[in-house]
């Protein structure tokens, strides 16, 4: 590469990494990880129960962030009400209550119908944040945007419209629990406020979920480490859920959640359908289709309604920019 390429990447990374790019590249980095969620779910539960699945990755999660945090940060236990109630949240909620009810609801529910209803998650923490964060500015205009963004969550996943009311209604039942224990978290961690770093937070987050989890594997009475049947792409799915899905996609996800909010944060599962998308096309060649492309979109558009004072200023900016030169 010459001077005066490197010379271009390097301008463009800086840029995007400057301050005010940067929770974007994050957000976008979150949701790319969670784009692999559900193929390494898919696999794991071929090998392994569904509730000793999530136990052990957040298990791995946990393990990786505890070493972390332990050599790193000096503020590194609860100190107090609003550490625990942030820590308490996030491990029952959105790590122990989303990951065992997710696996367990998507034994029996068609990918495409389980993706709508993960979809729920940004319409339910609208809800939850009318309740507990009553300082939240939520119109018409945010609505729209979350209703583009649903609405092209559906046209990418396709579902039958025939098995949404019908089929597995308990495991349907059970994948808006979870939509409902995720949202509920985030909501929740946002209001505790917690003075304690994002890194330690979350590891103890994963400690408290990881026990729970066990918990409810062990009372399971469908569920024991015998059904374990050990193969290398089970192990894969779940090294690749502990370390990047567990581990530095909750890290990110907790770590953005105080500069976006949860109803703005909550919106990556929108952008984590498209990435999922494009792994499948790259893993699965499972092909993009028109109605792929339409989906992606309404996603975009729903994105860019509920960011669109942010879009402006940056619009400004560079009219301004040219302008001067």
């Amino acid at each position: 590469m010459s001077d005066s390429r490197a010379g271009v990447v390097a301008r463009c990374l800086g840029s995007l990494l400057a301050p005010r790019y940067r929770t974007a590249v994050l957000f976008v980095l979150l949701a790319a990880i969670w784009g692999g969620t559900y193929p390494a779910v898919s696999v794991g539960l071929d090998a392994f129960p569904p509730i000793l699945y999530a136990a052990l990755r957040l298990d791995l999660g946990a393990i990786v962030l505890l070493l972390y945090v332990g050599g790193s940060e000096e503020y590194w236990r609860p100190r107090g009400t609003r550490d625990w109630a942030a820590v308490l949240s996030g491990g029952l909620l959105t790590l122990a209550g989303y990951s065992v009810l997710q696996n367990v609801g998507q034994q029996t529910v068609p990918s495409a119908i389980a993706a709508v209803l993960t979809g729920l998650i940004p319409i339910l923490t609208v809800g939850f944040a009318r309740v507990f964060l009553p300082e939240e500015t939520f119109g018409r205009t945010e609505l729209a945007g979350v209703g583009f963004g649903f609405l092209g969550l559906s046209v990418i996943t396709q579902p039958d419209p025939t098995n949404l009311l019908s089929g597995d209604t308990v495991g349907q039942a059970v994948l808006v629990l979870a939509a409902a224990s995720f949202a509920l978290g985030g909501v929740l961690t946002q209001r505790a406020d917690a003075e304690m770093p994002f890194p330690a937070r979350t590891a103890w987050a994963m400690v408290v979920g990881a026990v729970f989890t066990h918990l409810a594997s062990i009372a399971s009475p469908s569920e024991s480490v015998s059904q374990v049947q050990w193969s290398v792409t089970g192990l894969l799915g779940l090294v690749y859920l502990g370390v990047f899905v567990s581990a530095a996609g909750y890290l990110l996800y907790f770590s953005l959640l105080p500069r976006l909010g949860s109803i703005e944060l909550n919106l990556v599962t929108y952008a984590t359908a498209l990435f999922g998308t494009v792994f499948s096309w790259l893993l699965f060649t499972e092909p993009v289709t028109a109605e792929t492309l339409v989906g992606f979109g309404l996603v975009a558009a729903g994105f860019a309604i509920l960011k669109r004072d942010e879009l402006h200023e940056t619009y400004r900016q560079r009219r301004s920019g040219v302008e001067a030169e």
